[in-house]
């Protein structure tokens, strides 16, 4: 019987959550997720010090004050490594925006098309990128300019219904869930060690798999951020889940049967269509506690990250 993995690449499209291309060659994913933090780990491993070093003298080149060069510098090496990764998997490479611009629409798109023209001065095409923006208002405003230049996005940092609802309605690419930072906040709270369906994070990606489905929209729904493999197999049939190495390790050592959980061709029940405006997309977040924090907390760190990345390219 094939293990679980292979079981679950039948169901789901499997993507990489890392920067680390072995871990591509090993485990074969059809795409690949990078972000600030993993970015950062990546950064300091002796083989990618070559693209580091290319980075920093494309920088150089393009001129600019110093944070125009730091600036210019990770989105470089961003671009080398998602190259890298492109060059192993058939699908597409997520590279993120800054999340410091999480709150400004047009810095957003401009570096998003910066992004862009960096990949394409490689000789890849925008087909094989998604662009990831933070789901803030703003983020989602950015990703509706974006999407209609064939700009495709990854709305990430995703925690609430009210986000999933607006980044659908603005023609987003994909969303990514957090599952484990979701599980992470309800479990500190309740005390409580979900499992399997009865796991919040597991929970909040059925519901948007659901609404999505049931509704027509065609924005991809992409779980992320998985603490065990029993989230994972309790989102199997998702359209896509990113995995971390370590757990696409486990599950390609587990031979045991994997049961569909989630059926695009049959969703479940969902409720009614709605279309939030600004004011009501930003009193549901509001009223969501979990989403609220989650959210800020995950711009903070990804911010703290590329921080610590500046200091690290910048010596």
């Amino acid at each position: 019987m094939p293990n679980k993995l292979d079981q679950l690449k039948q169901l789901t499209d499997v993507v990489a959550d890392s920067g680390d291309i072995e871990a591509m060659k090993a485990y074969l994913p059809m795409d690949a997720t990078t972000n600030p933090s993993l970015l950062l780990k990546a950064a300091a491993l002796p083989q990618y010090a070559e693209l580091v070093s290319n980075a920093k003298t494309h920088a150089h080149e393009q001129g600019g004050s110093g944070q125009e060069m730091l600036d210019t510098c990770i989105d470089r090496l961003a671009v080398l490594i998602g190259s890298e990764i492109i060059g192993i998997i058939p699908g597409r490479v997520s590279t993120e925006v800054d999340a410091r611009l999480s709150f400004d629409c047009d810095a957003m798109v401009a570096r998003a098309r910066h992004l862009i023209s960096e990949y394409e001065s490689l000789g890849l095409g925008r087909e094989r990128v998604l662009i990831k923006l933070a789901s803030t208002w703003e983020g989602i405003r950015a990703a509706d300019v974006l999407e209609k230049e064939s700009i495709n996005c990854n709305l990430t940092l995703l925690f609430s219904f009210a986000q999933a609802q607006a980044c659908a309605d603005a023609g987003a690419f994909l969303v990514s869930p957090f599952v484990g930072r979701i599980y992470d906040w309800w479990k500190l709270k309740s005390g409580e060690d979900y499992v399997g369906a009865s796991d919040p994070g597991v929970q909040s990606v059925s519901r948007i798999f659901s609404y999505y489905k049931s509704h027509g929209y065609a924005t991809v729904v992409m779980g992320a951020s998985f603490r065990n493999t029993g989230q994972i197999e309790a989102l199997a049939g998702c359209d896509r889940l990113t995995i971390s190495p370590a757990l696409m390790e486990e599950l390609a050592a587990d031979q045991g049967t994997l049961a569909r959980a989630l059926d695009g061709e049959n969703p479940r029940a969902s409720e009614a269509k709605i279309n939030l405006d600004e004011p009501g997309f930003r009193l549901a977040l509001n009223e969501d506690a979990m989403a609220t924090e989650k959210l800020a907390e995950g711009i903070r760190l990804f911010a703290a990250d590329t921080l610590t990345l500046e200091k690290q390219l910048g010596d």
